[in-house]
């Protein structure tokens, strides 16, 4: 069933065209803009919001004995991680973004048709 799923997803357009064509990586060759400093750190401050945040709200919920602030403050904590996140992509532009999820899609799919030795993924 896990090797039928890779291999589906293989065979979408996507991702095979990301595994024959090579990544231009061109992008990250250029200086960046303060721009897009300003959307890898906000990207960066995404990942602080996240799990870190939402560990020490369980900490805080459990030492106050208020359980409610963890079951509602850490969805809204990991929502607002997300909307970060995305900002931090809007400023990062599309040309960041679309090189890294191509390459990272490439290097994925790679190792795992490697590891559910997915042969006909491109039927």
């Amino acid at each position: 069933m896990i090797r039928r799923s890779i291999g589906k997803i293989a065979s979408t357009s996507y991702v095979r065209s990301a595994i024959e064509e090579p990544v231009d990586l061109s992008a990250f060759k250029e200086k960046p803009t303060p721009r897009a400093v300003a959307g890898l750190a906000v990207i960066g401050l995404s990942y602080l919001i996240g799990w870190p945040a939402i560990g020490l709200l369980g900490i805080v919920s459990v030492q106050l004995r208020e359980p409610v602030l963890a079951a509602v403050g850490g969805p809204v904590l990991y929502g607002l991680s997300h909307l970060v996140f995305l900002l931090g992509m809007y400023l990062c532009g599309s040309g960041y973004a679309g090189v890294m999820c191509r390459w990272l899609t490439r290097i994925s799919m790679e190792r795992l048709l490697a590891w559910a030795r997915v042969r006909d993924w491109r039927d």
